[in-house]
């Protein structure tokens, strides 16, 4: 009978050893789905972070400024290819060791392109700097800033307009500055408006 009774309870332990089994992969479960959502989030935040931790190296060269355009491609395993034209070489040169120092970044690809020495390409970049942010124009706000949106990239008598700005308005303003330089064999916009 102590046998049976035995063997009564162990099976009632088998039972409820199964119940909670099942019970605690049931709860396991949505904690190893709610793992993989976090995983996710962890890597959003990790690239976000990296976005970031780029975007001020490059705003922050010490020779960046509005005659230059830097631009960064970034691949989730941590690649970044730097595209973009910019007037001097030590421009190019220091972006790359910047993004390179970046904790989070595996590789950097340089296709910066430095754009060829030309004496009439300066005058035309100073000619555009003043038409675009003229003191009274109502573009001039934009002059304020430490560097300031509207990029002006010259490249052999041509004109590429880059950045962002508020309004359409505002891109269309700095395209008609931009067409009134005489001499220019070609003025792009590609600004874009904000949200």
């Amino acid at each position: 009978m102590f046998r049976n009774f035995l063997s009564a309870g162990l099976v009632v332990l088998g039972v409820l050893a199964f119940q909670t089994a099942s019970s605690s992969y049931a709860q396991d479960r949505p904690k190893l789905q709610k793992t993989t959502r976090t995983d996710l989030n962890r890597d959003d935040r990790i690239q976000a972070m990296r976005i970031a931790a780029i975007r001020h190296q490059l705003l922050t060269l010490p020779y960046y400024d509005v005659f230059d355009w830097l631009d960064a491609d970034v691949r989730p395993d941590g690649k970044v290819t730097l595209r973009g034209e910019v007037v001097r070489t030590t421009t190019k040169t220091d972006a790359e060791a910047r993004v390179r120092k970046i904790e989070s970044v595996t590789g950097v690809v340089n296709e910066i392109k430095v754009l060829p020495p030309s004496s009439t390409d300066d005058g035309f970049r100073i000619a555009l700097y003043r038409a675009i942010y003229n003191w009274n124009s109502p573009l001039f706000r934009y002059a304020m800033r430490a560097v300031p949106p509207i990029h002006v990239i010259v490249e052999n008598g041509r004109v590429t307009l880059k950045g962002v700005v508020a309004s359409q308005s505002d891109s269309q303003l700095a395209y008609t500055a931009a067409r009134q330089i005489p001499g220019l064999f070609d003025v792009r916009n590609e600004l874009l408006v904000e949200n």
